[in-house]
């Protein structure tokens, strides 16, 4: 129920980005046909796919809220992962775009006019963004939604060239260096572009699960503090995102003598203890391996009724080992 109530906030959100979106952008094509400049024209391209990508987002917190069914058991949640990655898209064209128009004003010149009323308007329009995608951020790190956290950088990127609109604007209305306006758009176009590049890096390491090295090694910590010589080993943990919820794969290894509920116990423990101290929704599927002659080496279980070889050392789960293979192998 709570979670439900955590979408439907989330999409109320994102429909208050969506309208302040196109109000934002009238503005900037107010401001735009006022003074013909090249650099407010990158800004309202900008804003364009601000507008798109919020309504995507929209849409895919729509799909993202839906519960599993037949066809997807896993759920909807990869959509975020698709919708931020069309939205990474559409910057970087908006970025081409805006550095074929400026290189264009720069060949041919440009007169500009009605500066200091643009400057009013722009500089309006990236406080409002500023604090929209402010509070997108913190809102999407709080509920792990990757389209609200996406939405924010967006805008707060946006924000960053407004202002250098702003003061490339007034560099021009003081110093009369027409040219300095195209200048500056070329470079926020390149910069536009970069943000685009990595917003679809990480929505493509999403799609294709990229193992995330950070969470391994959160994971491999606490479950190291709180280990029990039973637990022999913890290997092949695999994690997926799918929208704010995970899931985790993972094999444990057990003694081979403790009875099929005694087993069970031990790793519902441990799924317990990852549940706990994770702050989303979790999917475990954990497989339980019995030990091998050759866990010995490995194994801290005191007074082990069936011990064939000496214990050798006892192995710290990290990040990278609690990913690979199992650890039995090693030798006396």
């Amino acid at each position: 129920m709570k979670k439900n109530k955590e979408h439907k906030n989330n999409i109320i959100f994102q429909r208050w980005i969506a309208a302040i979106g196109i109000i934002l952008f009238i503005g900037k094509l107010v401001a735009w046909k006022l003074t013909n400049s090249d650099a407010v024209f990158s800004d309202a391209m900008e804003s364009i796919v601000n507008v798109i990508s919020a309504f995507l987002g929209l849409y895919s917190l729509y799909l993202a809220a839906k519960p599993k069914d037949e066809n997807h058991p896993y759920g909807h949640g990869k959509v975020e992962f698709v919708t931020s990655a069309i939205e990474g898209s559409l910057i970087s064209i908006a970025g081409v775009m805006i550095i074929y128009e400026g290189t264009n004003s720069l060949i041919s010149g440009k007169v500009l006019s009605k500066l200091d009323l643009g400057i009013w308007i722009i500089a309006a329009t990236a406080i409002i963004n500023y604090i929209i995608g402010y509070i997108s951020i913190q809102k999407g790190k709080k509920d792990n939604s990757i389209v609200l956290v996406s939405s924010g950088k967006h805008l707060q990127s946006d924000t960053i060239t407004t202002l250098g609109v702003v003061l490339s604007l007034v560099l021009v209305y003081f110093t009369k260096l027409i040219w300095l306006d195209s200048v500056v758009a070329l470079i926020f176009g390149f910069y536009i572009i970069i943000i685009g590049y990595k917003i679809i890096r990480k929505s493509l390491s999403g799609i294709m699960d990229e193992a995330d090295p950070e969470m391994l090694e959160r994971l491999a910590t606490f479950l190291n503090e709180n280990r029990k010589p039973e637990w022999i080993d913890v290997h092949n943990m695999k994690i997926q995102q799918f929208g704010s919820r995970l899931h985790i794969d993972a094999h444990i290894t057990l003694p081979w003598y403790f009875e099929l509920r005694t087993a069970h116990n031990e790793m519902e423990e441990v799924i317990k203890l990852i549940a706990k101290n994770t702050d989303r929704k979790v999917e475990f599927n954990f497989h339980m391996d019995d030990c091998k002659p050759t866990s010995c080496a490995i194994c801290q279980v005191e007074n082990c009724p069936v011990r064939q070889h000496i214990f050798t050392k006892k192995i710290d789960w990290n990040g990278e080992n609690i990913s690979q293979p199992d650890k039995h192998t090693i030798e006396n």
